[in-house]
């Protein structure tokens, strides 16, 4: 199991500095949505019952509206729980030697990419919106010198202060390793 305190492959002195995760409003959002997605059937089946339809009072009828019933709340908690495994899982740590940035792609798959601090080329925050704008939630996008080219720390807490943290602890492990960064340099 992956624990945000082992961090996979840890360095030498290498201490967690931040564990960020999407913002809190996100997952509000989808549980509204879902709680929407809950109550749709019922104010349905409360208009069927004021209308006293032929459709729910068979016997037949009655139990195929008790399966699709069943079926349709089954998958709204799926929908909903991998969208929860979504939103927990993701999430993005910095260290004082790199980044590293754990996606879930399902409910079975992972991806984790790490990036050194040193080879951080540029850091951009983007708000767009008026509600992302009211709520202070945004992207951060992180231009690297390495494999992966930019890393997106997506609908995060306060991106203008993450970049302005990133900017800092790329600032200070490139003068703690002015070896690696001649050497991309000169490459």
């Amino acid at each position: 199991m992956l624990s945000v305190y082992r961090l996979p492959n840890q360095l030498p002195g290498e201490e967690v500095l931040y564990i960020i995760r999407r913002d809190l409003f996100i997952l509000f959002k989808r549980v509204l949505f879902f709680i929407l997605l809950i109550i749709l059937p019922l104010v349905f089946f409360y208009l069927l019952l004021i209308t006293k339809s032929v459709f729910i009072l068979g016997d037949v009828s009655h139990a195929l509206v008790v399966l699709g019933t069943s079926a349709y709340y089954l998958f709204i908690w799926l929908f909903f729980f991998f969208s929860f495994i979504d939103y927990y899982l993701d999430v993005w740590i910095i260290t004082n030697e790199r980044i590293i940035d754990i996606q879930q792609r399902g409910f079975f798959s992972r991806v984790i990419a790490e990036q050194k601090l040193f080879r951080i080329q540029d850091v951009t925050s983007e708000v767009n919106g008026l509600i992302p704008t009211m709520f202070r939630y945004g992207d951060c996008h992180i231009q690297t010198a390495g494999a992966k080219q930019r890393f997106l720390f997506h609908e995060v807490p306060n991106p203008d202060k993450i970049r302005d943290n990133i900017i800092k602890l790329a600032e200070m492990n490139k003068i703690k390793h002015p070896e690696a960064f001649k050497a991309e340099k000169m490459e």
